[in-house]
């Protein structure tokens, strides 16, 4: 269904409408608020999956054991 939705015929075709009904002054600032708005969205995904990460595998500290010296039978 969306097969072939963003050729260069068809993004050069929304760039121009989006030309029209914002203008070229709004452009750059939506596009600038935009790529913010995806930085954030791909931050937010890597914060939650290193959360979800330190979740499941808890930080183990192995037990150190004192050392036992051997009895000299003589």
């Amino acid at each position: 269904m969306l097969e072939g939705l963003f050729q260069p015929m068809h993004l050069l075709v929304i760039f121009f409408i989006a030309l029209l009904v914002f203008g070229p002054r709004k452009l750059p600032e939506l596009g600038k608020g935009l790529g913010d708005g995806i930085r954030a969205l791909k931050e937010g995904m890597k914060d939650h999956t290193n959360e979800a990460k330190a979740e499941v595998t808890p930080e183990v500290k192995p037990e150190v054991k004192p050392e036992v010296k051997p009895e000299n039978k003589g």
